[in-house]
């Protein structure tokens, strides 16, 4: 601590160190405020009206020069409204969906019972959960807030509403729509729970392993310099790289996103063990992106429809957060597309047609991983923006894997000659590491800290009886 800030402290006492989660708190508040003031100002004409003269329209939509929103200062919820150029209308909207969630008692004035029909005002929309005991909004409850009778202003909100509304559009808001024979502005506001960890505790949430989310992410402690691959392949990584780091930037500030697709789709192919998984963890690493890897296992369904809802969901979770996705052994979506014998037939191509549409448009990059090429129908090769070859490594590359692959503890027997080594066996990266798993094991079953040459040819040999080769 330097001298002048001793003094200061000394005069003026200890300088306030700032609070994240205490800013982040105060300004969901004041924005609840703003809420709660333009919930009473709605109601109070509503009634006023009502009981003035029955006939008479509610107040029109609410004048935000007047009831304008407050400022939010340096807060997650502040950086996320900012970020997001929200406007007073959507601004409204968010709050109104977020407050069961942080304010429930705020929406209690909503189950007011009306007294001619006993029960609840049809006008303020809403609904109740099966187990949340307070009011949850629904579109018509924000049209309500908004707009009261004005037609015309109902009908731009539901605009911002719709599909193509920056709320929806960029996966803020979601819309769980009611039953096709239902009016849909019944349908509940809905926010994703990462959103909701963000926007209340800064946190970043991310979705669990399963049969809802049939996505894992997957990362690694490794860095570049792990990564042993040929000069063509570590260039072709690097576009990749290149386009994540900077691909906003070509979009927007040069003005490319009405010419080129707004994501990258790259195949990666080779045989196992050559780096393809590796390789996408590392470029989410240095390029500060979650990578998810899709168990296609999970998604593909023997049920017409149901593999294009399991890819909806991964496609509207993974949008706008910049997720790099990783589908592995491709082919299984990927591969040559059926040919029509029946309507099954005809139904799982249109499933294909689909999946191919979602990546097209997906903002963020998509990597397919196979191991051969020549799998992958040629209709989506071409839409590819990159095709990159894993070959199996060479003799000084596998050398460079086998003397990066132990322990720093641990030495070499005497006589055990990497050069040797990688000279005689042409296997890939990922075998070398199942070997080097399995030497040290045995030396560490031994009590001892060297690796010994005859435990490298057993994990050499039990690596071929694997793969159905001869040692």
């Amino acid at each position: 601590m330097d001298a002048e800030t001793l003094t200061r402290q000394l005069v003026d006492g200890p300088v306030a160190t700032p609070d994240p989660a205490s800013d982040n708190a105060d300004a969901l508040e004041r924005e609840l405020a703003w809420l709660a003031t333009l919930l009473d100002h709605r109601l109070t004409h509503y009634f006023k009206s009502n009981n003035d003269n029955p006939s008479s329209s509610s107040e029109g939509v609410i004048d935000f020069s007047r009831l304008p929103p407050p400022q939010l200062g340096n807060s997650h919820f502040g950086h996320f409204i900012d970020q997001h150029h929200l406007s007073a209308e959507e601004r409204l909207v968010l709050i109104l969906t977020l407050t069961p969630y942080i304010r429930p008692q705020l929406f209690d004035v909503l189950l007011t019972k009306n007294q001619d029909t006993n029960r609840g005002f049809t006008e303020f929309g809403g609904h109740l959960g099966n187990q949340h005991g307070g009011f949850l909004p629904t579109v018509e409850t924000a049209l309500f807030l908004y707009a009261g009778d004005n037609l015309a202003q109902r009908f731009q909100l539901l605009c911002s509403l719709g599909r193509e509304g920056r709320l929806i559009r960029q996966g803020i808001i979601y819309i769980n729509e009611t039953s096709p024979n239902e009016p849909w502005p019944s349908s509940a506001l809905q926010l994703d729970r990462a959103l909701i960890e963000h926007l209340t505790s800064g946190s970043h949430y991310r979705p669990e392993f399963g049969v809802e989310f049939p996505a894992r992410r997957i990362q690694t402690r490794l860095s570049w310099e792990h990564l042993v691959l040929s000069h063509a392949t570590l260039e072709q990584l690097d576009e990749i790289r290149h386009w994540s780091l900077y691909g906003d930037q070509l979009l927007d500030d040069w003005g490319m996103r009405d010419k080129l697709s707004p994501g990258f789709i790259s195949l990666f192919y080779g045989p196992p063990g050559t780096g393809k998984t590796l390789s996408a963890c590392l470029l989410g690493k240095y390029c500060q992106r979650d990578v998810y890897k899709v168990d296609l296992s999970m998604m593909v369904s023997k049920y017409i429809g149901e593999t294009e809802k399991n890819l909806a969901k991964i496609f509207d979770a993974a949008e706008h957060r910049q997720w790099i996705l990783f589908f592995d052994e491709a082919d299984a979506l990927f591969g040559k597309r059926t040919k029509v014998d029946d309507s099954r037939d005809r139904y799982a191509n249109q499933e294909i047609s689909f999946l191919l549409q979602r990546i097209e448009e997906f903002s963020g990059v998509v990597i397919l991983a196979s191991n051969f090429k020549s799998n992958i129908d040629d209709a989506f090769l071409r839409r590819f923006q990159s095709v990159v070859r894993f070959a199996m490594p060479k003799v000084n590359e596998r050398l460079r894997i086998w003397q990066n692959a132990f322990s720093s503890q641990v030495t070499l027997e005497a006589g055990l000659k990497l050069e040797k080594v990688a000279e005689k066996h042409d296997i890939s990266g990922g075998t070398i590491m199942n070997v080097v798993r399995f030497a040290s094991l045995r030396a560490l079953a031994r009590k001892e800290k060297q690796i010994r040459h005859e435990d490298i040819e057993e994990g050499i040999r039990r690596e071929f009886l694997k793969e159905g080769r001869k040692l």
